[in-house]
């Protein structure tokens, strides 16, 4: 099948999402975006698996062209972002009836998605950098959505520092011209070893830039603050898909650029390694901190994200298969036990309108279910078996003792380690308080509301993923295998 097919999972929920700005009736609206999201999924599945050639869709001045192509790390990543994407549709089908503008919420929902498909099915650095910036800008509206002063200043911070780390990537895309010997991502990388070798210091300045740039994104040291304006005044499900997948797309950049286009054979044992390495790690350890110390709930799991999404940046720069496959791990897990973790949230605010840890005890009576469904994708983020999250940090610690990179190996044990602790420091006490109030708590102090099943039956369905796949990792191995052994082939 010809890869120019690969502009349908782009174009369907971009046009989808033009449709649904009209569509005023709530009923109809909810069934059309069912739908969309519904063949959204299959034909990523089924394009995904069969459109293996580069296809090139239009050619710019210069002869700068745009290339579609769906290997397996942009299969995985679509999956991935569709399947999640149906599942908190459904929860806001509930959740925003307490929210105005409803149509332009799910329409920019929609059109988000079809820039991520394009980031995703990117076959080079030039569409990859066209979708990303297409894809902030479309979220943009999710963060402003309530439209108070607050939510216009996290908007314009969120867009500023998006804009300004997609900038810094654009740099490198001017430099790199001149050094590869093909535009397409190429696993093992696509440097000419001759002039690569001669301006050797250069190149690892731009990678440097440029993992800065697109580490933005997923809330990486020094680039990081976006996350924890954004994330409180974003309704819930914005706030999951940010949280739990957008950032995403700031580590898939850095894939592509680490082991498509500069190849690790070139940066491993470079100071440009241990330099995000380092920045990598102070994220894991700051965002812990951090998250420890917030008592507003959504923005201690947005400082939890910035930790959390600088686990797979670690794991990603070791340049060893291990750590590789334990950083993809880390992403697909966090992905959904992000977005349960803000869906329970948005569930016990849109019930209870409780925003504050302190303020949550005694909820895990009459809200079982969800704080159920948050206490499971808890035990995932701190890494506690049988979850995903203890797959991925099993992974991330051998490959970091089999990359010998020496102390800095043992360095980054010790403080995904320390991070894990504090991790369990600022979750596990927001449900030992939810479950076990104390004698003297009063529960008919707590506002009881009947839960939709819109919303805890998509709450459950991404739970269950967290604790399955978790059980049962094996069933990525396709897709792992495709994604890995590539890059350290020769």
């Amino acid at each position: 099948m010809p890869g120019s097919w690969l502009l349908l999972p782009i174009l369907f929920p971009l046009l989808g999402g033009l449709g649904v700005l009209g569509i005023h009736t709530l009923k109809t609206r909810r069934r059309v975006i069912f739908l969309l999201l519904t063949v959204q999924l299959a034909l990523v599945a089924v394009l995904g698996a069969r459109a293996a050639e580069p296809a090139q869709i239009l050619t710019l001045a210069g002869g700068v062209r745009l290339v579609l192509q769906a290997d397996a790390l942009g299969r995985l990543f679509s999956l991935l972002i569709c399947a999640v994407w149906l599942a908190v549709a459904v929860f806001a089908f509930e959740y925003m009836n307490h929210e105005g503008h409803r149509e332009r919420f799910f329409g920019f929902y929609l059109m988000t998605l079809g820039a991520m498909m394009g980031v995703c099915f990117a076959g080079n650095l030039v569409t990859l950098y066209l979708f990303y910036e297409m894809m902030t800008l479309l979220s943009v509206p999710l963060v402003l959505h309530i439209g108070t002063r607050k939510a216009l200043d996290a908007a314009y911070r969120y867009l500023g520092f998006s804009v300004a780390g997609a900038g810094l990537g654009l740099l490198g895309l001017f430099v790199l011209q001149g050094y590869c010997t093909t535009d397409l991502f190429t696993p093992g990388g696509v440097l000419d070893a001759l002039w690569a070798g001669e301006d050797r210091e250069l190149l690892l300045l731009v990678f440097f830039v440029m993992a800065v740039g697109f580490g933005c994104k997923a809330g990486m040291f020094p680039l990081h603050a976006w996350l924890p304006i954004a994330h409180p005044v974003a309704p819930a499900p914005a706030s999951a898909v940010l949280s739990g997948l957008i950032t995403k797309m700031g580590v898939l950049a850095l894939i592509r650029v680490a082991y498509y286009l500069f190849g690790w054979s070139f940066l491993d044992g470079s100071w440009a390694q241990a330099a995000v390495l380092v920045l990598s790690l102070i994220t894991v350890f700051m965002g812990s901190s951090l998250a420890l110390r917030e008592d507003t709930l959504k923005k201690r799991l947005a400082y939890s994200t910035v930790s959390q999404v600088s686990y797979v940046i670690f794991g990603l720069m070791l340049f060893h298969p291990l750590a590789l496959e334990g950083a993809i791990y880390q992403a697909v897990f966090h992905a959904i036990a992000k977005n349960a973790l803000f869906m329970a949230t948005g569930a016990i605010i849109y019930q209870t309108h409780l925003t504050q840890v302190s303020q949550l005890r005694g909820i895990g009576g009459p809200y079982s279910i969800t704080m159920w469904c948050f206490t499971l994708a808890s035990l995932s983020l701190v890494g506690i078996p049988p979850t995903g999250g203890f797959v991925s940090k099993w992974f991330l610690a051998e490959g970091a003792l089999a990359a010998e990179t020496g102390p800095m190996a043992f360095w980054g044990i010790g403080v995904l380690m320390a991070s894990a602790l504090l991790t369990a420091g600022y979750l596990l006490p927001i449900v030992v308080r939810a479950f076990f109030p104390g004698k003297d708590f009063d529960q008919q102090s707590v506002v009881r509301q009947q839960n939709t099943w819109l919303m805890w039956i998509t709450l459950c369905l991404l739970t269950a993923a967290v604790v399955l796949l978790g059980m049962f990792p094996g069933v990525l191995d396709p897709l792992m295998e495709g994604i890995v052994s590539p890059m350290f082939q020769g």
